[in-house]
This record gives structure tokens, C-alpha cells and sequence, in this order.
């Protein structure tokens, strides 16, 4: 295929609010400092921080550090069993700063898990959260319901609860675990709690010589006495932006390699809103995998798109000696209000190619892994996206809905039978982009209609996060095939809990 940009889609959850109207109630605008998480405040590149200065300046350049693997204590093949703590902690990010941050097992982003096809996976998830529930959403794994770690299961603060499920052949890729609590995904996600898992296959077809690298992309907002400022009205309506991109943590870390050396990375947009549309300079990058695993065969690209909660698997080739750097591009996902943050020109990581020649590498193979399509739909279905603000005698209420509707979390919204193909059409009738993301599975992409033109994806892949783009229609194909109530919903977080998401109930 030739070159094109491969536009991957989608990220992350939270929840919403009860009423049919998901709202922000506020005395008068002069009076939203007071109101609890929310201040006034500046958004991403504007924070003025505390003491009224700008934003923290972060160190750069630091060698790349893998994130920690979660030990696993089963000692058996075919059982992951293991531990994860949700809970208060310290870092620094600046020099003699101290961050209070949310974190699991001590580290944010979290410890990576690696576990095969086929195995079993047993997680004792201990809530230590102050005062808030929490859960562990296994975002994109085929995880029967009552593990999914959705807002209906709550794990009380100081409690425990065990996650149980097994990993079906078929199922390597590259998943993630983060919080999905009813009205405080966002916060515990931007605080800290996110974390990697992936699953790998017994027989892989991708060089053992390329390594196995994960990225995982947060972002940061830091007031000048090292603290997390809370969300701005800003961020409630465009979703939390922060000021610095961070990779692993780190701000734009270091890796070094040697000329000629293939690497394989896996790329996480673990942040709550940011849209990362990416080209790594003077190294040539290949899609070999999406969100839920390989593609049948590598597509070459020149850029790439990762929506909030989309993951991309690349195959990068560093031929040239010298800086090879991964940047962003500017990409207008829509903004409403001032303060649209200066997307382009961040290096988030920089490659060091010596002069020194790599041994020689295999090739890429030209096949990977075959995808069958789902085949012909026997229901379909449509999701239309709006957003709504209005005054009312007590304030502004705001609303991101879905067919006209917040979420109540005691409504079903759509009943699916398990092994059904349907095809669902999500039309984006908002202001901005809206990575959608399902529950339960993973679905295909067959279209992409705007201005009324259609287009096709580059490629057939398993998706579970999708970017919908304002004025966009997306038609996927989708199969739940295990019962229980299973959420879709927009992945920038503020916009889940301000009422866009939904259920759906899936009957044997």
C-alpha cells in the first residue's frame, strides 16, 4: 500500500449524570471558583498556576525508562496472579517539588502487565482511595461483564476486589487498565491511574530483534508549588489538556540504538483529551498493529492519529545516524471557547542513532495474521452525538449527549443478542471530535462518510476506540459475544461524565 497517514481513533471513560440533561450548575459564571474540582483557571498552555506564575518547567532528555512489570506470583505456567493497589502517592517532576498523585503499586503510569493467550488472569484490585470508589476497567480485553470493571461494579474505598478472566487464543494486543468509578474517571485518571497490558501471542510473528517497547502518553498540568490544579470550566467542556506530554513519565526521554536498527513500539494515548497526531523525523514508521492486535500486513505510513484511549503498534526503522525525534502536528479536533493549546511542534521522544551499523535484522513479514470480517449485519443501529449548553433560574447546564440523552446509569439503552453482527452508524452532530469506545469487544471500521464523501479505512483491523470527527459518519461492525450490560461512550473523560454514554444489554 502506498504511504498515507493510518488514523487510528479513540481513548479512555468516566461517567455522567443522572438527569436528562448532563449538567454543571453554577451560581453565575463569578462564582464557579467555588465549585468542588473546579476552578476558573487558565487550561492547557494558559494555567498561570499557583503564586500566579506560568507553567512548571519539567527536565528533558533523561534515558527512557521501561515501565515497572507486575510481578507475577502464581509460579505456574498459564495463571497471572498478582496484586494492584489504587491509592495516594508522591512525585517529582520538578526539582524539589513534591506532586501528590494517584498511583498504582506506588508507580503511575502503572506496572506493566504481560501475560500470553491462554492463560488465566486472577488481580486482587485494593481500593485505597480516600473517600472515592474506584474500579479496574480492562479497556479492549474480552472480559466477561461482571469483570469489566464498569461504573455499575463500585470498589468501595478500603475495600478489595478480585478480577478473574481468561485470555482467549486470539486475544494478543495492546490493552490497558484504568479506573471507570461513576463521576470520578476523569480525576483519577489525570491524577495518575493508568496502566499497560499486554497480551502476547505463543507464536508471533513479529522479530524477537526489534524488541518490545511500550509508550504510554499522559499528559500533565502542574501549578508552580507542584500541585495538580483541578479542572477549569475550559476543561470541562473540551476535556483536560494538560501542559506537558510525558512518555513513560518522562518528558521527552532519550533511547539510544544503533544505525540500522529496527524497533517495535506500542504507542498508548493514555490521556483524557488530547488528540496526538504524530511523524517520527529522520526514522521510516510501519502500522503493524491497532487497538485490538496485528494488522494482516504492515501498511507504511508517513503520520498517524491517536485519538484519546487508542493504541498503535509500529514497526520504526532508524537508517540514519543522528536525532530522530517523534513530534506532533497540528490537528483541529474543534474547541469551543478561547485557549485552543498549541498542538504542533512537542517532541515527546528522542532517538539517538550512532554511526555504528546494527547487526543485521530480519525482515519484516510481508503477512502477519489473518482477519477475518464479521461478515453481513443482521440489526443496525444509530448514535448521534450532541452537545447542549443552556441557562436555566440556578445557572448553565452543559450536556454531551447520545441520541439526545445523558447517561442514566438505571436505563438500558440499546438490548443486543451475544453472537449478533450488527452494524452501528455513530454521527457526530457536535462541535468537536469524540473518540467512541465500546465495552465488551473488539469491532471493524468499514466507513467513514464527511462533506459526502466516503472513504474506507487503509486497512481491516480490530478497533475498540474509534475517532468520530465533528461532521463525521463512522459505521463499524461490532459482535458482543458474552452476556451482560456493557457500556459505549466517549473517551474524553469529562465528556463521559457529563452524560455521554450509554448501556448496552447483552442477552444469550
Amino acid at each position: 500500500m502506498h504511504r498515507r497517514g493510518f488514523l487510528a481513533a479513540g481513548l479512555a471513560a468516566v461517567l455522567a449524570s443522572p438527569r436528562a440533561l448532563a449538567q454543571m450548575k453554577m451560581d453565575g459564571m463569578s462564582n464557579m471558583d467555588s465549585m468542588p474540582g473546579m476552578d476558573m483557571g487558565g487550561h492547557a498552555g494558559h494555567d498561570m498556576g499557583a503564586m500566579g506564575q506560568g507553567p512548571a518547567a519539567l527536565p528533558e532528555g533523561e534515558a527512557l525508562r521501561e515501565l515497572p512489570l507486575l510481578a507475577n506470583e502464581a509460579g505456574q505456567t498459564g495463571l497471572f496472579k498478582a496484586r494492584l493497589t489504587a491509592g495516594p502517592a508522591t512525585a517529582r517532576f520538578v526539582a524539589d517539588k513534591d506532586t501528590p498523585i494517584l498511583a498504582y503499586n506506588g508507580t503511575s503510569p502503572g506496572p506493566l502487565i504481560e501475560a500470553y493467550e491462554g492463560d488465566r488472569v486472577e488481580i486482587t484490585f485494593a481500593n485505597r482511595i480516600e473517600g472515592e470508589p474506584s474500579t479496574i476497567h480492562w479497556h479492549g480485553m474480552p472480559v466477561p461483564a461482571d469483570q469489566d470493571g464498569n461504573p455499575m461494579d463500585p470498589v468501595a474505598a478500603g475495600a478489595d476486589r478480585a478480577y478473574a478472566f481468561e485470555l482467549p487464543e486470539g486475544s494478543a494486543g495492546s490493552y490497558w487498565y484504568h479506573p471507570h468509578p461513576h463521576g470520578k474517571t476523569a480525576e483519577q485518571v489525570y491524577r495518575g491511574l493508568a496502566g499497560a497490558f499486554v497480551v502476547k501471542a505463543k507464536a508471533d510473528p513479529v522479530p524477537a530483534e526489534y524488541g518490545d517497547t511500550v509508550l504510554m502518553f499522559t499528559d500533565l498540568r502542574l501549578a508552580a508549588d507542584g500541585s495538580m490544579p483541578a479542572n477549569t470550566m475550559n476543561d470541562v467542556m473540551n476535556g483536560r489538556v494538560g501542559d506537558h506530554v510525558l512518555v513513560n513519565g518522562q518528558k521527552n526521554p532519550r533511547l539510544a540504538v544503533a544505525m540500522g536498527a529496527k524497533r517495535r513500539l506500542r504507542l498508548y494515548n493514555a490521556t483524557n483529551a488530547r488528540f496526538l497526531r504524530l511523524a517520527f523525523a529522520n526514522a521510516a514508521m510501519t502500522v503493524i498493529g491497532s487497538d485490538g492486535g496485528l494488522l494482516e500486513a504492515p501498511v507504511a505510513v508517513d503520520e498517524i492519529l491517536l485519538s484519546p484511549a487508542e493504541r498503535v503498534e509500529l514497526v520504526v526503522a532508524f537508517d540514519k545516524p543522528g536525532a530522530a525525534t517523534l513530534t506532533t502536528l497540528d490537528y483541529d479536533r474543534g474547541w469551543m471557547g478561547p485557549g485552543r493549546p498549541a498542538d504542533a511542534g512537542l517532541t515527546l521522544l528522542t532517538v539517538d542513532v550512532s554511526d555504528t551499523p546494527a547487526e543485521a535484522m530480519p525482515p519484516l513479514p510481508e503477512r502477519l495474521r489473518p482477519i477475518a470480517p464479521l461478515g453481513a449485519p443482521t440489526v443496525s443501529r444509530r448514535l448521534v452525538f450532541t452537545e447542549t449548553m443552556a441557562m436555566n433560574a440556578t445557572g448553565m447546564e452543559m450536556g454531551f449527549l447520545i441520541n439526545g440523552k445523558a447517561f442514566d446509569m438505571q436505563r438500558v439503552d440499546i438490548v443486543a443478542k451475544a453472537g449478533e453482527t450488527e452494524l452501528w452508524e455513530i454521527v457526530n452532530h457536535a462541535d468537536m471530535d469524540h473518540p467512541f469506545h465500546v465495552h465488551g469487544t473488539q469491532f471493524q471500521v468499514i466507513e467513514h462518510e464527511r462533506d459526502g464523501k466516503i472513504s474506507n479505512p487503509p486497512c481491516l483491523a480490530w478497533k475498540d476506540t474509534v475517532n468520530v470527527a465533528r461532521g463525521e459518519t463512522v459505521r463499524l461492525i461490532t459482535r458482543q459475544e458474552r452476556p451482560g450490560p456493557r457500556m459505549y461512550h466517549c473517551h474524553i473523560l469529562e465528556h463521559e461524565q457529563l452524560g455521554m454514554m450509554g448501556v448496552v444489554d447483552v442477552k444469550v
